[in-house]
């Protein structure tokens, strides 16, 4: 598997997201330090508003799931499988990252696609 080193930890905004461009496409990379995995990387698109907004969404939980509610029509994509609570037909990629010595990488490639 190929790696993107996207910047450090102190790049990141606690419990909250940005967006990195990741082999040409945009990645909504979370950082919620409270959890054993801390850095979560999902498609930045929202494919119900058809729009790269993931990353500005708001950070919480929903039925046990650590998840992003799109800014939009406040759709909850979950950070660890990438699939919307509201549509159990729609999935976001999802990417796998690692921390090694404070930097931050993604995978360059999805580890579970969009359905």
């Amino acid at each position: 598997m190929s790696w993107y080193n996207i910047g450090t930890l102190n790049d990141l905004v606690l419990n909250s997201g940005i967006c990195a461009q990741v082999n040409n496409q945009q990645v909504a990379v979370f950082y919620i330090p409270d959890d054993e995995q801390s850095v979560f990387a999902i498609s930045n698109f929202d494919p119900i508003g058809k729009a790269n907004v993931l990353a500005r969404g708001i950070v919480g939980s929903l039925q046990e799931n650590l998840v992003v509610a799109s800014p939009l029509y406040k759709q909850h994509f979950c950070l660890k499988t990438g699939q919307c609570l509201e549509a159990e037909t729609i999935r976001v990629p999802v990417y796998q990252t690692k921390v090694e010595q404070d930097q931050v990488f993604i995978s360059c490639q999805p580890v579970l696609a969009a359905s």
